[in-house]
C-alpha cells in the first residue's frame, strides 16, 4: 500500500509541473470546463421557470443535486479523464508494454498515472458551487446525511470510472473505441437528472444493468431524506460488483494484448 501512494505523490509531481510548462492549455482547459458549470446550472434554472418540481425536488434540491455531478465531474476531468483518452493510442501502437511490465498492477498505473492540474483547478470552482448550494439551502441537512453525501460523490466518481472503462476494454478487440465513448458520454445525460422522472422499470435497469442512478442521484435523495442502510448498502455494492466485473475485463483484455513485441 504504501509502495503505491509513494508512486502516485510522484504522478502528482510530475504532472503539476507538466502542466505548467503549457499554460496555454491550462487556462483553455479551466475556461471550458466553467463554461460546462454555467451550462448545466442555467439549464435547469431555466426549467424551474416553468415548474416548481422536477422529480419530487425543487429547485434548491436540484442545485444541490447538479453541483454534486459538476464535483463528480471534475474529479473524473482531474483524476481519470487524460488517462481514460490515452488508453486506446496505448492498446493500438503496443506501448501498452511499458505499463504491463511494471512490478504494479497496470490497471493501476494507466488509470491514475496523468493528474490532470489544470482540472484540479476546475474541481475546487466545483467544490466551491456544492458547498454554496448546500449553505443556501433552506430546509435543514443532517450532518449525517451529509457525511453519507459527500462519501457516495466519491464513490459515485469510482462508479462513473468504471462505467467508462466498461466502455474503452473493447478496444482491445475492436482497436477503436470512438463509437463506443460517444455512447458513454450520451449515456452519462442519464446521471444528470433526478431518478424519480424515470419509469419504475428504466429506474431498475439503471440500478443495475447501467447503474447511472447510483452516480450522484441516490446519493442526493440520501442527502435529503436521510441515510437508508438498505440503500446505501446497493450503492456500494453494486459498486464494488461493478469494479470486480470490470477488474475481470481487463485481465481478460490483457490476455488477447498484441505486445509490440509479439
Amino acid at each position: 500500500m504504501n509502495r503505491y501512494l509513494r508512486l502516485y505523490l510522484q504522478f502528482l509531481k510530475f504532472s503539476f509541473s507538466r502542466s505548467l510548462e503549457y499554460r496555454m492549455d491550462f487556462w483553455f482547459r479551466i475556461v471550458m470546463d466553467c463554461m460546462f458549470y454555467v451550462v448545466e446550472l442555467i439549464f435547469f434554472t431555466i426549467l424551474y421557470q416553468h415548474t416548481d418540481m422536477l422529480g419530487g425536488w425543487n429547485y434548491d434540491q436540484i442545485l444541490i443535486f447538479v453541483s454534486g455531478f459538476l464535483v463528480i465531474d471534475a474529479i473524473h476531468m482531474t483524476v481519470f479523464s487524460n488517462n481514460m483518452w490515452w488508453m486506446p493510442i496505448l492498446v493500438n501502437k503496443g506501448d501498452l508494454d511499458y505499463y504491463v511490465v511494471r512490478p504494479v498492477s497496470s490497471l493501476f498505473f494507466l488509470s491514475l498515472r496523468d493528474f490532470a492540474a489544470n482540472s484540479f483547478l476546475n474541481l475546487l470552482i466545483a467544490s466551491g458551487i456544492l458547498c454554496w448550494s448546500i449553505l443556501r439551502y433552506p430546509g435543514e441537512l443532517e450532518t449525517i446525511n451529509l457525511i453519507w453525501f459527500l462519501f457516495l460523490i466519491i464513490n459515485g466518481a469510482f462508479l462513473h470510472y468504471i462505467l467508462q472503462m466498461f466502455f474503452q476494454i473493447p478496444v482491445f478487440w475492436t482497436h477503436t473505441n470512438r463509437g463506443l465513448v460517444t455512447a458513454f458520454f450520451s449515456a452519462t445525460k442519464l446521471m444528470e437528472r433526478p431518478d424519480m422522472i424515470y419509469s419504475i422499470w428504466t429506474r431498475r435497469i439503471l440500478m443495475t444493468v447501467f447503474p447511472a442512478l447510483l452516480v450522484i442521484a441516490l446519493p442526493s435523495r440520501i442527502l435529503f431524506e436521510g441515510p437508508d442502510p438498505l440503500l446505501i448498502s446497493w450503492v456500494l455494492g453494486v459498486t464494488a460488483c461493478s469494479f470486480l466485473g470490470m477488474r475481470a475485463f481487463w485481465n481478460l483484455a490483457l490476455r488477447h494484448y498484441s505486445s509490440a513485441s509479439s
